[in-house]
């Protein structure tokens, strides 16, 4: 009997995308709400030095079990930082960015076509100078399985310069992952107890 082909990248991942959404909700489950509330609440030091004053930060609306962002906003904003958001003007449109000019009021966001919060069309549109993404896995090199729609991984090739940094979980840590050409390595995973650099 003949062995089954070797899986490729593509079809790794979306085995993998899989656990590792299970595994994310059962931890994000156990946690006690009180404790969701205050971890990942503001960015670490080392990283906040990786922020200089004045520049646009992009963040991300987190929806179900992700990582929470939205601490990271208010954190940054009040600290010199501009916000801004994933905007979608369709589900077939590219993702863009706008500017949420006050991270402490949640009204100035509406429903997106992917169900996430964004910003209102009438916002600003610009660039974030540094992207904060979100992410289902992670290795400590740096590698990321994101939900497989493409959008981060289309704007960092559009946009090589930005740094990409990583919002996660300590559950999300995987030993390895399959890696394809477009795939990006961040330049650093965050979670709630520890700062991974990855290798660029």
């Amino acid at each position: 009997m003949e062995s089954s082909p070797p899986l490729s990248p593509t079809s790794k991942k979306i085995a993998l995308r899989k656990s590792h959404r299970a595994a994310r909700a059962e931890h994000v489950a156990s946690l006690p709400q009180g404790m969701r509330a205050l971890v990942l609440n503001r960015p670490p030091a080392p990283v906040a030095e990786m922020i200089p004053e004045g520049l646009t930060i992009g963040l991300y609306a987190p929806v179900g079990d992700e990582a929470p962002a939205f601490g990271w906003a208010r954190w940054l904003s009040e600290h010199g930082r501009n916000i801004a958001l994933p905007w979608f003007a369709a589900r077939e449109s590219a993702m863009e960015f706008r500017e949420w000019a006050n991270p402490f009021d949640e009204e100035q966001l509406t429903l997106g076509p992917w169900g996430a919060l964004q910003p209102l069309a009438s916002a600003k549109a610009v660039v974030p100078a540094i992207l904060v993404v979100p992410l289902l896995a992670f290795t400590a090199q740096g590698h990321r399985l994101g939900q497989g729609g493409g959008h981060y991984d289309r704007w960092l090739d559009a946009n090589p310069d930005v740094p990409a940094i990583g919002l996660a979980w300590d559950c999300q840590l995987a030993e390895t992952l399959p890696v394809e050409a477009h795939d990006r390595i961040l330049d650093a995973v965050v979670t709630p107890t520890r700062i991974y650099e990855g290798e660029i």
